[in-house]
């Protein structure tokens, strides 16, 4: 505060693509400004977000970004799109209700091409599958006690084989955490850094749905959390925010894989949005805005549509 006025900062708005990375800034004094460029440089900068930021505030290469400067920075980002379309996620461990080892890759047995004669089935996120003895009813009745003891000899083993990041999914675990907490407690006393539980990460019915979720999450968290550390490392005091697959904002620390697959998408969705409703603000009130949008990007493309308001899907394949 001075003489009684808040002072005006920056403001940042950047969209980190698996190619590109162009970001948008806002001056104090109201006009705007952008910088593009490569989102993978490593002989010039450690972050292409970072060194945008710097160099439309005349910053050097090292030099720190404080809350005196920059209000706030906002991201969305395809590093979780990219890394599960390239199948470059954190190995996983995937720990199931005894018998269900194979329930995902059975999944719902749907043939969405009824007709070909050569299926070919979803490549699979984890890399290991352990049975845990433990069972517990719809109705929250106990049928067996999960086995602790005998969990821990292929918990440990695996994670003496190198693997960091564990999906927990037992059966009506969503409703029923008990069993899903007591395995989460052994995974973290073993070591294991990610750990998603299926009640925790999408605690909802159907067994399949939530297990994918979980494992995704699972699979995806260690890339986003390293990413996002090394954005916050270099400006510790200012609010950083990410946008989400549903198209809304959350805390930096508080982003996870299973949000931000569609991260940089939805924030495309949402400013394509935007923007047609101000171009067409004079269109009759009866009229409905219509726009389709094509984001092509140097890794994957995304096509949308918005016809004056936003549709939720609740279940979405990647």
């Amino acid at each position: 505060m001075s003489d009684g006025v808040q002072e005006k900062k920056w403001a940042f708005w950047i969209d980190r693509g698996g190619t590109f990375t162009d970001v948008v800034g806002k001056r104090p004094d109201g006009q705007l400004v952008t910088h593009k460029l490569l989102s993978d440089n490593p002989e010039h900068y450690r972050d292409a977000a970072v060194a945008g930021i710097r160099h439309l505030l005349g910053l050097a290469s090292n030099a720190p970004i404080t809350a005196l400067q920059v209000e706030c920075v906002k991201m969305g980002t395809t590093v979780a799109t990219n890394a599960l379309l390239e199948r470059k996620g954190e190995p996983t461990l995937l720990v199931t209700t005894q018998g269900f080892r194979d329930a995902l890759r059975i999944a719902y047995q749907n043939r969405p091409r009824l007709f070909d004669r050569r299926i070919v089935l979803p490549e699979l996120l984890y890399a290991q599958v352990i049975e845990a003895n433990e069972r517990m009813g719809a109705h929250g009745e106990l049928l067996q006690a999960l086995d602790v003891d005998s969990l821990h000899k292929p918990l440990q083993e695996a994670f003496d084989a190198g693997l960091r990041s564990v999906a927990i999914v037992f059966m009506h675990g969503y409703r029923y955490t008990t069993h899903e907490a007591q395995a989460k407690e052994l995974a973290e006393k073993i070591g294991f850094t990610q750990i998603s539980t299926s009640h925790g990460t999408s605690p909802l019915m159907k067994f399949v749905s939530r297990g994918d979720t979980t494992v995704v999450d699972a699979y995806l968290s260690p890339i986003l959390r390293r990413y996002v550390d090394l954005v916050a490392a270099d400006m510790p005091s200012v609010p950083l925010y990410f946008m989400q697959s549903s198209g809304g904002l959350t805390d930096a620390h508080a982003f996870q894989g299973k949000d931000a697959i569609l991260s940089g998408p939805a924030g495309g969705i949402v400013g394509m949005a935007r923007t047609a409703q101000l171009a067409f603000a004079n269109m009759a009130s009866h009229e409905q805005v219509q726009v389709i949008g094509f984001d092509m990007g140097g890794t994957s493309t995304d096509v949308s549509h918005f016809a004056g308001t936003f549709e939720r899907e609740f279940e979405t394949q990647v």
